[in-house]
């Protein structure tokens, strides 16, 4: 019998007023098993219940609840998921975790390939380990959508990228999970010369027979570091490469908005920003369906950044001369440079310095934000004045519930190292962004 220990109970709660203590195990609800937070969830929503636990010392007893429908029980175990996470089975020929320096958060380690990680956190799986447990179970729970990275549909390009015996069969996989009533975000990480070009458009053409229960398709640049000894040799994108890629999938929107009456493919920010090509219109990204995958956040984050200050009367609050220093990856300098300077414009007595970060820590080709770790903000911003300045940190750069870097350093020992307040900002809100500032 699998066995759930409880790590805290909530003051208050159902299950502290019944008694239930941390260290105790939960064992069963109303006779049934529990796999994972699904079956808990599930479980828990109907009113009366009788639930099956070990304290601590070995002693079994059986609560029985009334409760409203739905109300939580007020227990916290040792993982959200409740279950041991299914590791990835692939040898992706860019998978980013194989290039890696050591002594990072331990964590960033472990590869996943699992699909109650895609609905809980938006993590995209290869759907290459299913079982038919797993699909039952998908079934069962109805969870949708799923996001799947897919990267190629020619079944030969698919296997030399996964390098995985099942990775030939994708159109029968999400076929299987379209099938059950479960929706699908789609995903194509980008190799030059490997599953570009022709292969991308049989990729977009195939994936679109499934709209709209595919609800979208991103694009996305592989990304490479310098710790790539012993691994296949992959190319970056350039202008001139990234150029080719915004024409077709531009090509497939125009045909599948006449046709479908949505773009359904998406290319990736950096996309536009290695092609010095202007960001599409912030309409033009629909509903944002896969915005954490860094398609269409620039335009949201401009948007919504111009709409706060149209709201705003430009009279400063103070009379003091605000400094702050703005860290951020070489891709996103011009970017943010010109959103500090739209601030600027309607609140002069802020000064905000736009620094343009190296990221020495992966290599110079990885050039996002979200990839700085400290110790390289630390080697550009220690050899300027800091004195009164507030160094604005994007919060993707930490840990997702911890305010630690990529390289294991805090921002408390940021902080102290450079003698500076920092405060977090959000990477994708713009006007939050703007609000966090004391203009």
């Amino acid at each position: 019998m699998k066995k759930h220990k409880i790590c805290a109970v909530l003051d208050d709660s159902i299950a502290y007023e019944l008694g239930i203590e941390p260290g105790d195990f939960l064992l069963n609800i109303n006779g049934q098993p529990i796999v994972d937070v699904f079956d808990y969830r599930f479980l828990i929503a109907a009113e009366y219940l009788d639930i099956t636990v070990q304290s601590s010392d070995g002693s079994i007893f059986v609560l029985e609840i009334e409760k409203d429908e739905d109300e939580d029980l007020g227990l916290i175990f040792s993982s959200d998921l409740m279950d041991k996470v299914k590791s990835c089975q692939n040898k992706c020929l860019f998978c980013f975790i194989d290039q890696l320096p050591p002594n990072m958060r331990s964590t960033v380690y472990f590869k996943d390939d699992d699909w109650r990680l895609s609905y809980l956190y938006g993590n995209y799986i290869t759907l290459t380990n299913m079982t038919d447990s797993d699909y039952l179970r998908l079934a069962q729970h109805k969870l949708s959508p799923i996001n799947v990275s897919v990267h190629a549909t020619d079944p030969q390009v698919r296997k030399q990228i996964l390098n995985h015996k099942n990775a030939h069969l994708i159109l029968e996989h999400i076929q299987k999970i379209l099938d059950l009533g479960i929706q699908i975000n789609a995903q194509i990480v980008l190799c030059p010369g490997i599953n570009d070009g022709q292969i991308l458009d049989q990729t977009i053409r195939d994936l679109s027979r499934f709209i709209p229960n595919i609800l979208s398709l991103s694009v996305v640049p592989v990304g490479i570091s310098k710790f790539r000894d012993g691994l296949p040799n992959l190319d970056s994108f350039d202008q001139s490469s990234a150029q080719a890629v915004i024409e077709t999938i531009h090509k497939w929107q125009k045909f599948y908005q006449l046709k479908m009456d949505t773009r359904f493919v998406f290319a990736a920010d950096e996309f536009y920003v290695l092609a010095k090509l202007p960001l599409p219109d912030y309409l033009d990204y629909e509903d944002f369906p896969v915005i954490d995958n860094g398609v269409g956040m620039l335009a949201k984050f401009r948007h919504e950044l111009i709409s706060c200050l149209n709201n705003l009367d430009g009279n400063p609050s103070h009379s003091d001369k605000v400094k702050y220093i703005c860290p951020v990856g070489v891709i996103a300098y011009n970017f943010m440079l010109e959103n500090v300077n739209l601030i600027k414009d309607k609140f002069p007595n802020i000064e905000i310095e736009v620094c343009s970060i190296t990221n020495n820590y992966f290599g110079d080709r990885v050039t996002v934000t979200g990839l700085l770790t400290a110790q390289d903000i630390e080697a550009e911003l220690k050899s300027k004045d800091l004195t009164d300045v507030i160094i604005l940190i994007a919060d993707n750069m930490l840990k997702m519930d911890e305010d630690i870097f990529l390289d294991n350093i805090t921002v408390d020992e940021l902080e102290n190292n450079l003698d500076a307040k920092i405060q977090i900002m959000p990477h994708n809100d713009g006007a939050m962004w703007l609000n966090l500032l004391s203009l």
